[in-house]
Parts: C-alpha cells; sequence; structure tokens
C-alpha cells in the first residue's frame, strides 16, 4: 500500500471522528467545538503549507458548523489534491519531505 492510500485511511479515520460526535446528542456540540481546532491543525499539516492554509480554515468552519458533521472533509480534499493532483504544490526546499535533493 502506497503512502496516497495510507494517507486517504487517515483521511476516512479523521473523517469519521468528525462525524461520531453527531451521535451524541448532548455532548455533540461540545465536543465539535474542541474538534474544530484539532482538526484544522491536523489538515494544515496533512495537506501541506500553501493547501492547508485553505483546507484548515475549511474544515474548521465545517467542524463548528451545526449538521455539516457528515461532510468527510479530509477523504474530499484528499480526492482533490492526492487523487486528481488539483493544485498540486511545488516542493520548498524547507520541505525536505517532498522535495528530492541529489
Amino acid at each position: 500500500m502506497g503512502n496516497k492510500y495510507i494517507k486517504l485511511a487517515k483521511c476516512v479515520l479523521l473523517d469519521a471522528i468528525g462525524m461520531a460526535s453527531a451521535a451524541i446528542p448532548v455532548a455533540g456540540p461540545v465536543i465539535d467545538v474542541i474538534w474544530a481546532p484539532v482538526a484544522a491543525s491536523i489538515s494544515y499539516k496533512l495537506f501541506g503549507n500553501k493547501r492547508g492554509k485553505y483546507t484548515s480554515l475549511i474544515t474548521f468552519i465545517e467542524e463548528l458548523l451545526p449538521v455539516t458533521d457528515f461532510i468527510p472533509s479530509f477523504t474530499i480534499f484528499w480526492i482533490l489534491f492526492d487523487f486528481l493532483k488539483i493544485g498540486k504544490e511545488e516542493p520548498s526546499f524547507s520541505d525536505t519531505r517532498e522535495a528530492d535533493l541529489v
């Protein structure tokens, strides 16, 4: 299993965690308030510096808004950026994980 599909598995798991709060009637909104900044931070780190600025903001808002728990935002971002390669980031010198240094 390649890195791309390991990242997909992480995205599906993170979406499941975000959706789980909808199953808890009273505590769900409180959990969403706690989960929103955590999910936004993970989204920023998962999708890179440039795209992460936008994904983290969208994820934060999606997790805070009521009735949006069913939206699999992490998986949608994975499909857009990793599967379809939309808006591919150029590797920077500060990010040696993606840069091919010879």
